[in-house]
């Protein structure tokens, strides 16, 4: 399961593996006091993308698609929060004032598709691989 939350928000034992998804550290939050088990850069929009989108709902679209071409070009820094999602409870944490437009949200979104997927096709096969007719 893959959560959301800000970081100005009060960590909680329900959060799992808290991942910073942000390329820049948050405004206001000094190191020492954020609860996070990862910061993953990578995974954030690149500075141009982030910088173009700012925080525009009229961009938002047009955001989440050249935003997910970035993350398909880079599964390699997404892939570890499948891979938490798998086992227990993941929090991406954002850092934007808008809950409904930002990069975490559009991230969500692009991992819930993949692990659909992904759990669809595994269910489809059996153990040595096999089309199960499904």
């Amino acid at each position: 399961m893959i959560k959301l939350k800000r970081v100005y928000e009060a960590p909680a034992p329900s959060d799992g593996v808290r991942i910073l998804v942000e390329r820049l550290w948050p405004r206001g939050i000094k190191k020492q006091s954020l609860e996070f088990d990862e910061w993953l850069k990578d995974v954030a929009p690149s500075t141009e993308l982030r910088r173009w989108f700012g925080h525009d709902p009229a961009r938002w679209d047009e955001f989440r698609r050249r935003y997910a071409a970035e993350l398909n070009a880079n599964p390699a820094a997404w892939q570890p929060i499948l891979e938490a999602a798998d086992q227990s409870t993941v929090t991406l944490l954002f850092s934007s004032h808008d809950v409904e437009h930002n990069n975490a949200v559009a991230l969500k979104g692009y991992l819930e598709l993949r692990s659909h997927s992904c759990a669809e096709s595994t269910s489809r096969r059996d153990v040595r691989g096999h089309a199960t007719g499904h």
